[in-house]
């Protein structure tokens, strides 16, 4: 049983400040501190073949524009998802600098729409960049997403 701790979880992002990246990173620290091996991936360099089989994984992007998400790279992969979220455990994250966090209800009632068991909920988006509390509640995500 031990191997299979071992497995590999996915945390794919994107990010434009390197306030989501940051989140991304400790995210996969909480994931290798639970004794599993994690996979930061810009969402650019990712593929859906990823994560199709996952048990879990985490997606991350700030808000854009109206509260919305990133549209050329994160939208089409978070529309993919859609098709294979049922049954998988998704942690979402993100940072924004305007609004109330109206971006990540949106993509988690998506998400949710899609099947997924969404863990983390607003509790891991900040407002700009992170802070000691923030990248906390992200390696706590990390940690859960690997014990899956």
């Amino acid at each position: 049983m031990e191997d299979l701790k071992m497995s590999k979880v996915y945390v794919i992002y994107w990010s434009q400040t390197g306030n989501t990246l940051a989140m991304a990173n400790a995210i996969g620290a909480g994931i290798e501190e639970a004794g599993a091996q994690a996979d930061v991936l810009e969402v650019g360099s990712a593929n859906i073949g990823d994560i199709k089989d996952a048990a879990g994984f985490a997606l991350g992007c700030p808000a854009m524009g109206a509260e919305e998400l990133e549209d050329s790279e994160m939208e089409p992969f978070v529309s993919e998802v859609e098709k294979i979220a049922a049954g998988k455990t998704i942690a979402l994250f993100g940072s924004y600098g305007w609004g109330d966090g109206e971006w990540m209800r949106t993509w988690a009632d998506r998400m949710k729409a899609a099947g997924a068991n969404v863990i983390g909920g607003e509790s891991a988006i900040c407002q700009e960049m992170p802070e000691d509390a923030d990248l906390k509640v992200c390696r706590e995500l990390g940690s859960s997403l690997a014990k899956l």
